[in-house]
């Protein structure tokens, strides 16, 4: 497969380009800054500096042409401030489906956050409801467009070393995940038909990935 990761620097993005680099799959990371090219050649994938927040559907769409995946794992990430968190996390993702649509990119998965399907409900203007405000948004305009999306919420980031073993259902309840297991997952989701149309949430287990992928 040749698979397009925006947000390619992340530390899940070189997790996950690590893994499908290895079985041989071709990756391209999309970043912002150049100094990042190095990186993710080390990773085993191919950089693209792009800046999501500046570029038009067009430009991404050329680099998204002939690929078999497109994965949103980009994120504005702590400290960015208040607007970013719209600019990229909501901005972006709808613009990188707007670009797989456009190239013809069908799967596409996109990194969610547990606990976007309450933004709604939240009323304060902090940077966290701000954010999963955003996230909500983007998860919104992936499900309504015509593409085999899946929306992968993890639950609280780790960098423990990953089991293999992980809680993944449409609803899981709060939990903890490594970021080697969410990588380990999100490659397995290239290639898993019955994820398609789903919103799942993501959450430390005792069910082996794959075996967690094939009970969908």
């Amino acid at each position: 497969m040749r698979v397009v990761i925006a947000g390619g620097h992340g530390q899940i993005a070189l997790r996950l380009t690590r893994l499908l680099s290895a079985d041989g799959h071709q990756v391209v990371g999309v970043v912002r800054n150049p100094d990042h090219e190095a990186d993710i050649a080390a990773a085993g994938g191919q950089a693209a500096v792009l800046d999501l927040e500046q570029a038009d559907a067009g430009a991404v769409a050329e680099v998204l042409s002939g690929a078999d995946v497109a994965i949103f794992a980009a994120g504005a990430g702590p400290g960015s401030g208040n607007a970013r968190k719209d600019t990229v996390d909501r901005g972006a993702a709808a613009l990188f489906a707007d670009a797989a649509e456009r190239a013809g990119v069908r799967r596409h998965l996109q990194v969610g956050s547990m606990g976007a399907d309450r933004a709604e409900s939240l009323t304060d203007d902090s940077t966290f409801t701000i954010y999963l405000k955003a996230k909500w948004a983007a998860e919104e305009d992936l499900r309504a467009r015509d593409l085999d999306w899946t929306v992968l919420r993890p639950g609280g980031l780790t960098d423990d070393p990953g089991t293999g073993t992980v809680y993944l259902a449409d609803k899981t309840g709060n939990g903890r995940i490594t970021r080697d297991d969410v990588a380990l997952v999100l490659a397995g989701l290239c290639d898993t038909p019955a994820a398609i149309g789903r919103t799942l949430e993501l959450v430390a287990g005792d069910t082996p990935v794959r075996e967690a992928l094939e009970n969908l």
